[in-house]
């Protein structure tokens, strides 16, 4: 008996182990309804994932706009690895963090200032980002060990653009637009599209 509920979800395709798209979009949909610009490219990655939902009829290597089904379940666990480096590092950096700098010209500043960064902020960053691969590999999401360090290495590159993008564009005059709830788009976009193209690139 299948004592893991998760695992109902999955089934086996040519080899490939394959997460039910209704799940993926369950999930998006849940968090969309609490951190709307957080869930929305963890959203759009699940809604283009069920374009090319592998089946019998629809074999594992049939891309939509380019990118395959494997990708694209990358993208979706990266950008809410994205999403959780960024909390690690915003939330550890402003309790912890001894010295921080503003990311664009590593000029001292308060901690909790957009753009700054601290050791402690960007080591937690780093191990924030490797918390959801590393489930979703466990659990059988994701089934290629690399995409754990794609996964990771897309979070802390999105997490750091972030605050470089709170340091040149958040607050300014004219830009009033660009909430967090913005720039948390703008930054799991970044890590989820890194992450589809180191795995594209590297034809994993």
């Amino acid at each position: 008996m299948n004592t893991c509920p998760l695992r109902s979800y999955h089934y086996q395709f040519n080899g490939h182990r394959v997460l039910s798209t209704n799940l993926l979009l369950s999930f998006s949909f849940l968090l969309l309804r609490t951190k709307r610009g957080s869930a929305a490219t963890a959203l759009l990655c699940a809604a283009a994932s069920a374009q090319i939902l592998p089946s019998a009829s629809n074999p594992v290597e049939i891309s939509f706009l380019g990118i395959n089904y494997a990708l694209y379940v990358l993208g979706f666990v990266s950008a809410l690895a994205t999403k959780l480096s960024d909390t690690f590092a915003s939330e550890i950096g402003k309790a912890y963090g001894k010295t921080t700098f503003l990311i664009t010209t590593f000029e001292r500043v308060k901690p909790g200032t957009e753009g700054a960064v601290s050791a402690e902020g960007t080591a937690a960053a780093l191990f924030g980002g490797s918390l959801i691969p590393c489930y979703a590999y466990a659990i059988g999401l994701i089934d290629n060990l690399p995409f754990v360090g794609i996964a990771t290495v897309a979070a802390f590159l999105g997490t750091n653009a972030e605050s470089v993008i709170g340091a040149v564009l958040q607050g300014k005059k004219g830009l009033e637009w660009i909430t967090n709830e913005v720039v948390n788009f703008f930054n799991t976009v970044i890590g989820a599209g890194i992450a589809i193209s180191l795995g594209k690139l590297l034809a994993l």
